[in-house]
Formats: C-alpha cells, structure tokens, sequence
C-alpha cells in the first residue's frame, strides 16, 4: 500500500493473468509511478502487522508511507520569504552487455538438415539463381549454389564468406535484390537495435511560510526516450501543498497533484510476438539488424528475414523488428488527481480533532495496434460464438483499446489525545472511523478479423463483425473504525495497543465484518541504567498482531457470460466457481527485536525476529472441467513465514571535516505451505511456456517450480544409451524454489565538507529463476554454447565418426554427456557414448528436461555511486547551488542466470521465478543541478 501524506493512493497493475503466465502484452507499469520524485520529502516502510494494523485491509503486506515537501520558503537574508528552487538534470543510459546474449559467430541460419531422432528430419530450403525454390533432407550442403532463408534459428551451414542468396535478396525494393552476398556473422548483430535512453527532467517549485501557515506550488516535466526504438514517456506535474493557521486553534492543510502522463511505445511482455523473444530464442545470427533498418526505412513495409518462400514474402513467425516498433505499437495516456483536504481543531493542549477527505482519479486510454501486413498473433477480445467457443485468436491486423476509468475517496475522522496522566505515566491515544469508496469501470473492445482499411485504426474499420466489448463496472466499499492507546511510564516502558473493525462489500453479510487487533510492548533499558560513554541507547520490543484481507471485487456470485450473437443471443456460465461464503483472510504475526547504539550512536544496529501465519486465503484452485468450470474460488490453507532482519549502523571515521558512515541491512525469510484445501496437496500458482508450474504444495516453500527432471542414479545423471539424457515422464518434480536464502546491502556515504559520495552494493543470495531463453535459444543454436571446440579438439557441431565400441575418430564431432549408463545387469558405468551436436535440438529442451534451464538468481550489484558538491552562499540572491552525478545499476559484480539480470521477470506478483523475452538492463548515468534562492 502507498500512502501519500497519510491519503491510500491506487497502485494497481493492468497485466492480464495470460501476461503474468507469459503471455502476450505490453508494459504499462504500476500507477504508483506517477508520484513525482521531486515532491517527496521522505520514504519510510512500515513492516509487520502491528506497524499497519491501522491502514486497513490493504496494509496487509506493508506501508510505503510517503510525506511530501511542505512551504518553508526563505529569501537571500535568511528571512523568511518567497524560495524558489528549480531543478534541471539528464540521464543517459547504455546497455548492459552482461544481460544481453553473446551469440556463437560460426553458423548462420537453418535448422539443420536432418534431425538424429527416429523417423525425424529437418528440412532446409534454397533459393536457386533464378528465384525458384528447392526443398532438401539429405545431408550435405549446397550452399555454393543456393541461399538458405526462412528458419528462424542458426544450425545452417557454416561461414565461410562464400557469395550466397540471402534473405534479403528476394525482394524488388531491396538493394541486394538477386544479389549473392558473404556469408558470414552480421556486422551489426541484435545489440545494435537498442538506442541509448535519454531522459530529462525539469522542475521548478515557488515556497513560502509564516505563522499564518506555508505553501508549495511546484511544477515538473519529465520527457523520455526509451531503450528501443519508437518508444517515449512524457510526464507533466504539478502540485499545490499548503497549510492555513486560521486561528490558534483551527489549522486546515491541502494537497493537490495534477498529472498527465503520455506513453508511445512501450516494450512488449512474454513469448509471442515479442522482439526479444526472437533475439533470445529464435533467430539466424547472419541477419543484419542495420539492414533490416535500411529496408523498413527504405519501404515501409514489413521486408523480413522471416517470409515463408520468395514467391510469398508474407512472414512466418517474425516481423521485421522495426516493423514492429513503428506499426504495430501501443500508446497510452492517463490524467490523474490526487487530493486531500484536511483541517485539525485543537480543543485543549491535550486534546484535538482531525478531518479529512481525500481523493484519488484518474482515467487512462490505452490503444494497441496491429499492422495489415503482420504475422498473425493473438489478438484482440475474439468473438465468442454460440456453443462458447471462441475467444482471442491469431489476427493479421486489428485495433483494441481499452477505457480505464478509477476513482477512490476517503472520509476520515479522528481526535487524538496526548496527556501526561501524571509524573510518570503519558498517553497518547487515537480514535477514529474511515469509509472508503472504490468505483473502478474498464471497457476493452478490439476490431475482429483484421482491419478492413489498412493504417486506420478505428472500430469502426473492424473487418468482421465487433465482438461484444468486455465491461467491468466494480463498486467496493469499506468502513473502519479503530482506535489505539500508548501509554508510557517514565520515558523508559511503553505499551501500545491497537483494534481496528472493518465492514467490506465484497465479503457475504455473514462474515461481512472483521476485527484485527495488535498490541506491542517495549523497554528502553539505556534510560534506567547509569550514563555511560558505551551504549548511548538501547530497546527491547515485542509486538503481535492480527491483521485481516477481503477478497477483491465479485467473488462471491456465479453470473453468466453473453456470447457475441453468432444466430442468436446466448449465455454460458463463467470458467470460474465463486464462493458465496467466503471469510476475509487472516494474518497473525509476532515479532521481537533489539535495539542499540554505542559510542556515541558510532556504532549500532536493529535486529527483529518475526513470524507470521495466514490463513483462510482466497485462491482460485484448478478443477475437473467436467465440473463445467476450470477453477474455484475457495478459503484454503495456511502459509508460514519467519525470519531476521538486521540493520547495522556505524561512522568509523569522523572529525571537524569528514564522516564515514556505513549501514548494512541483511535478511533472511523462510517460508513454508503448512496447509491446503482438505485432500488438496499442491495449488498451482502458473502455468507457463516450456511446460514448467509455479506451485504451493504442502510441506514445501511458497513458490516451488516443478518441472521434468533428469533420471539420477547414486546421485549421477543417467544416459541412454544412444548418449542422450534419460529424463522423468512428468513434469511434478520440484526442480526449483523461487525465493532467495537471505538479501543484504551495504551504503558507504562518505562526506568531506560540502562534498559527499556514496555507493550502494546490493546482493542476493539464492533463489531460482527458469530460463525460457535458454530452454529454447540453446536448442535453436543462438548462443555461443553451440558451437566450440569439443574433448577431441574438433568442431562440436562437425559429424561423428566411429562409436563407442569401436572408438571415435580424432576428427570426430559430438560431445559426451557427463553421466552413467545403467546396463541390463542393473550395474552402472560411466557414459563414453558421443552425441550429435550437428542439427536443432542437440542442446536446449529437446534433449534437457526443464531442471537443465532452471539457474540460481543469486547476484552482487553495485546498485549506485552518488556524488554531490553543495555551494552555500551566506549573501546575495542565490541561497544555494548544488551539482550531483549519479550512476545507476553499475555493475553487476556477480550472477549465474546467463545474457539476463537475475531480477527480470514477468511483473509484479505471486508469479516469480521465470524470464523470458526481457529486455536488457541499462547502466543509467544521471547529472543534475539545483539552484535555491
């Protein structure tokens, strides 16, 4: 939950469920985004339930809280008056080639000719000097003759620069047009499609104060070009903060936050129909991207690499990339308000009584489009016929959009009592009651069959009937009223409850209501013990807490679907069963902690213990389509999740001029499935491209990645006997677990008068992450893995000659997987049998199980460098000037997922532990200026 000046704002994802699982679609982000960085004052994070027991459902899994600048304006003198701040910077960013893939340079594109499984050939065709087409499965290459085109992957012939008919030699526009050309590795490989993103950032902000009250009106742009082409965000803010003392009693404060936000552009998401799905897994490494840029250029039209056959250059799976990114782009806009408005009437020095309404709006269009002249991809809403078949499908062409229109408004009311009862005892205690209205309305609708008049994209342009528009119109309420006490004794015990009751809609009547109390205790022991120069402070604290969750918007009634009428309106039930009797889950924590300071707060750290245990949690369980459904909405189980987190603090070094302070947070979290549905073991979470699931099974960790697995004996691997793999016949073997042993960080700030520099090193220890890029780009022999010198010193993708009986030649090809063979007698020995690497398939997942892709995500980042020199100027107009330069996601010092970061993934979510497709991550280089007077 982000809360903003202690105002709930929306954070909301629009990735569909298909997107989550690999599917299909674009980036838009999260809402929060559109908080301005230059508004904001200060970042806390409140953990555990007891710290969030008061914000209601949606603080179950935390608080962002966020306090933004208030008027404190100054003149030149030093006396009060209007201060002006403008603020000005860049940042350019450059790929990092650690995240992107090396490619072998030796073979360029096909499939191979044959294929070693039984009765399995490949093919490759071949384009003659005269245009025509010839189709092969013999060994054997005739690439002197003829060029090889349309596989998209690379175990075609080997360079050798000879003149060959390429890709881009069928089509009339281009310049090799019939053309022979060297074949060899592209000059300009998939690297060189990426632009260095630039972005800039402007803002300028008019504060003033007295003791009538301050005010902060600030505006900022924020325009940027993205890492790919054709792609660009431009943000506009601006926001008013203020405070009126209206008299000694009456103080009323308001904030408001205008922003427009427009995006073009952004990156495609999953598997299909996703660039970097080709540069990562299917691709010929002798494609030039400069010449697929100089023949869109050139064109305009979608010339590709990809075309099924010269006499028709309509492409297979690919696009050419720039094709696209400028056709077949999204775009995006979103006005947005946030706003609260407040007042406080002090009644005694002990006593006051706070009001505020709050709102946040927004209304968002996205609009996604598809080309006339594009390979056909899902697409769309589909129509859905009669019989309930129907759906998303493959489009050539074709219009969507979709109309999101958010609102949420909160009352709150509250007095707050701060009274010292006597000498020793203080309370300080809140009553108070909240509403909260939620109204959230989308209409997705999408043309149907392509697009009847190319390059227009309307509905209206829809070349088969418009399928019947997906509508959600949600209406969510809850009402709070909590309180909380503290009560202190002599600056040294504190004991601090907490109750919170909360009335939802989306729960049924019976169970519509739900109370989450908490209650800490704490010792300051540093204030009863004798003053000494050791320990400056020190805290015992121990703290429980219930927290509860509903369920979101309509799960509790079946409803029928309309079908788009086919002959006649028709209505079949939904895929998924609702629950009618739904309970609100439940959260239960306890944690302890220390805290202590020595020296002088030099040296110190906070070190908390927590467990927690949720139960009754809403979860969609799969079940038998004969039920009529695909899956149920039901309260099931409990998760368990306990660990440390410890924060260390010290200044080894300081004086008159300089300080050295570092700070260390680490963690570690251990979580455990204690229990499902009656007779259910395993919920799977996902299900994903490649076969693998994203699992809570009983017994095991939250998140457990099951997929095949190789057959071991002894702890050995076991071969068959042609030299292959033997792996499992299903794929419920636990093969990974998505969550990490322990996180950690370290900030060095080191800080020489006015000039300060600080770095940040980020780490990650454990954790798996599945590779659909490696299942597939190994397989189609992309990566420079396929292609090296093998135990004989030859050419692994060279023939093999001879076998294991007789013994292999010493120019043989082929590799020897490390393993055992188990012989009839059910002895074992040790593998000696060589395998084809010649054709598609001789590494990747066609001859791996899942496990072989399945990588630890461990990594060692140096995150940030940050270095800032502050002018001060006692007279004059000008009260400040400050220079800084930082440098953002530096290094990546350590990982094991290859030609990926470690923190790619799919979006925010459950559904962690697997990449595919994702964009490379850039070293960002930022330098602003900030002028005060």
């Amino acid at each position: 939950l982000f809360v903003i000046d202690g105002v709930p704002v929306n954070n909301s994802v629009t990735n569909s469920v298909s997107q989550q699982q690999a599917g299909q679609g674009y980036d838009y982000g999260n809402a929060a985004s559109d908080i301005n960085p230059d508004d904001i004052e200060s970042v806390n994070v409140l953990k555990g339930s007891a710290a969030t027991a008061l914000y209601g459902s949606r603080a179950a899994n935390g608080v962002i809280m966020i306090t933004t600048k208030k008027g404190n304006g100054t003149s030149g003198s030093g006396k009060r008056g209007v201060g002006v701040t403008l603020n000005s910077g860049i940042t350019i960013g450059f790929v990092d080639k650690k995240t992107f893939p090396e490619y072998q340079k030796d073979y360029g594109g096909g499939y191979g000719h044959y294929y070693d499984g039984p009765g399995s050939y490949w093919y490759m065709r071949y384009i003659s000097p005269d245009g025509t087409i010839t189709t092969d499965s013999t060994p054997g290459s005739h690439l002197t003759q003829w060029g090889v085109t349309s596989e998209d992957a690379s175990y075609g012939a080997k360079f050798d620069g000879s003149p060959v008919y390429q890709w881009d030699a069928v089509d009339p526009q281009s310049p090799n047009y019939l053309k022979a050309t060297p074949w060899q590795t592209a000059a300009n490989g998939p690297i060189t499609f990426f632009e260095n993103p630039i972005t800039f950032t402007n803002s300028v902000s008019l504060e003033n104060g007295s003791h009538l009250g301050n005010y902060r009106l600030a505006y900022t742009n924020y325009k940027q070009n993205g890492l790919m082409p054709n792609s660009e965000l431009i943000k506009n803010n601006v926001s008013l903060n203020g405070t009126w003392n209206v008299t000694n009693k009456l103080t009323v404060t308001g904030f408001g936050n205008y922003s427009l936000n427009k995006g073009t552009g952004r990156n495609s998401t999953g598997y299909n129909d996703n660039i970097l799905g080709s540069m990562r897994q299917w691709m010929q490494t002798n494609v030039d991207v400069k010449e697929l840029k100089d023949l869109y250029d050139l064109t305009k039209r979608n010339v590709t690499w990809n075309y099924a056959d010269p006499s028709d250059a309509q492409p297979i799976y690919w696009d050419n990339y720039y094709w696209t990114r400028y056709q077949n782009y999204e775009s995006d806009k979103r006005n947005r308000f946030i706003g609260n408005l407040g007042a406080t009437y002090k009644i005694t020095d002990w006593l006051n009584i706070f009001g505020r309404f709050s709102v946040d709006t927004y209304a968002e269009l996205q609009e996604e489009r598809r080309a006339v002249g594009s390979v056909a991809a899902t697409f769309g809403i589909g129509t859905t016929q009669a019989d309930g078949s129907g759906g998303r499908s493959d489009q050539k062409s074709g219009y969507l959009r979709r109309d999101i229109n958010f609102s949420e408004y909160n009352y709150d009311v509250m007095a707050n009592f701060n009274k010292d009862l006597s000498k020793s005892f203080n309370l300080k205690a809140v009553l108070g009651m909240n509403m909260r209205r939620t109204n959230y309305d989308r209409l997705i609708s999408s043309t149907s069959g392509g697009l009847r008049i190319a390059d227009l994209y309307s509905l209206q342009n829809s070349a088969g009937p418009l399928p019947l528009p997906k509508e959600l119109a949600s209406k969510v309420g809850v009402d709070g009223v909590y309180g909380s006490a503290s009560l202190g004794f002599k600056n040294y015990l504190y004991l601090d409850a907490t109750l919170r009751r909360d009335h939802a809609s989306t729960l049924p009547k019976a169970n519509s209501s739900y109370y989450y109390p908490s209650v800490a205790g704490s010792f300051v022991f540093s204030n009863v013990i004798p003053e000494n120069k050791v320990l400056s402070f020190g805290k015992v604290r121990l703290n429980y807490a219930q927290v509860g969750n509903s369920p979101t918007f309509d799960q509790l009634v079946d409803n029928y679907v309309v079908n788009s009428p086919f002959y006649a309106l028709s209505t079949t039930v939904p895929t998924i069963k609702k629950d009618p009797n739904l309970k609100p889950e439940i959260t239960k924590s306890i944690e302890g902690g220390l805290e202590m300071s020595f020296l002088g707060r030099r040296l110190g750290f906070d070190l908390a213990l927590y467990k927690t245990n949720s139960i009754n949690q809403i979860l969609p369980l799969p079940v038998s389509s004969s039920t009529g459904y695909y899956t149920e909405v039901i309260n099931a189980g409990e998760i368990q999740n306990q660990g440390v987190e410890l924060a260390l603090h010290a200044t080894p070094c300081q004086n008159k001029n300089f300080k050295w302070d570092v700070s260390v947070n680490w963690s570690m979290n251990r979580n455990k499935v204690i229990a499902l549905k009656e007779g259910v073991n395993n919920l799977q979470l996902g299900s994903f491209q490649g076969g693998v699931t994203i699992n809570a099974k009983v017994g095991e960790p939250y998140g457990v990645i099951y997929g095949t697995d190789y057959v071991y004996r002894d702890g050995q691997k076991v071969v068959k006997s042609n030299g292959a793999y033997l792996m499992t016949a299903k794929s419920d073997n636990v093969i990974g677990n998505v969550n990490p042993d322990w996180s950690g960080g370290i900030m060095n700030t080191l800080t020489y008068k006015n000039i300060s520099l600080s770095f940040l090193i980020d780490v990650q220890k454990g954790g798996d992450i599945f590779s659909l890029d490696m299942y597939y780009g190994l397989a189609t022999g992309l990566y420079k893995e396929t292609s090296y010198t093998n135990d004989l010193g030859n050419p692994v993708r060279d023939p093999i000659v001879g076998n294991a009986t007789a013994g292999y030649a010493s120019n043989s090809g082929g590799f020897i997987n490390p393993g055992v063979n188990v012989n009839a007698d059910g002895t074992v020995t040790p593998n000696k049998t060589r395998l084809s690497a010649a054709n598609y398939g001789a590494f990747g997942y066609v001859r791996l199980p899942n496990k072989a892709f399945v990588y630890d995500a461990s990594y060692v980042k140096l995150r940030q460098i940050s270095l800032s020199y502050a002018f001060l100027f006692k007279k004059g107009f000008i009260t400040g000037l400050t220079l800084s330069a930082v440098a953002s996601n530096v290094w990546i010092i350590y990982k094991n997922l290859p030609y990926a970061d470690p923190e790619s993934g799919l979006g925010a979510g459950n559904l962690q532990g697997y990449t595919t497709g994702s964009l490379p991550s850039t070293r960002d280089f930022s330098f602003n200026v900030k002028l005060t007077f």
